[in-house]
């Protein structure tokens, strides 16, 4: 599957199109596929970058949302009830940016554009979050996959709407 055109942008410059498309994808695969029943509009989509990938249609086929040190900071203390497992989550004095809602579109799974969206992903952080570390909350099955972009386990594995999570964190040095 080719991709067209990467983007990486802010809420206030997406189009309504593509606002829609990115919320439409995130449900049909995290609430609809995964069974998820969780409101996906977390409020944190507004001082978020969102990268896209598209054909030359215009079609999404992978996405990923990126959160800024401070949000990402907020993100990890409010969003989800603070457990054992989590304690390492969201390291207080460590500071780092997070990459969330990754997802390939089903049509796109399987050419390796998963791993062009993490390349993509991480390029996109160097560039917003200079020299900052970046965090994930991984389902547990790719834990591999992100150890693969140098990340590493920070928490024991935890539920997360019924789908097992791992927090994992890529230090400055990569």
């Amino acid at each position: 599957m080719s991709v067209h055109e990467w983007r990486c942008e802010a809420l206030p410059s997406m189009s309504a199109v593509a606002l829609y498309r990115m919320l439409k994808l995130r449900s049909e695969v995290f609430v609809v596929e995964q069974q998820c029943i969780y409101l996906d509009p977390d409020g944190l989509d507004e001082g978020a970058w969102h990268l896209q990938a598209l054909d030359a249609n215009g079609a999404l086929l992978a996405y990923a949302r990126l959160l800024a040190p401070e949000a990402a900071a907020s993100h990890a203390q409010g969003s989800v009830a603070p457990t054992p497992s989590r304690a390492a989550a969201g390291r207080p004095g460590q500071p780092a940016a997070r990459i969330g809602r990754v997802i390939t579109a089903p049509s796109a799974r399987g050419t390796g554009l998963g791993r062009q969206l993490m390349q993509q992903a991480l390029a996109a952080c160097e560039r917003l979050w200079p020299g900052m570390a970046i965090e994930l909350g991984a389902q547990a099955h790719l834990q591999d996959f992100y150890a693969s972009f140098g990340f590493t386990a920070i928490s024991d594995v935890y539920d997360e709407d019924g789908i097992p999570h791992i927090d994992m964190r890529r230090s400055v040095s990569g």
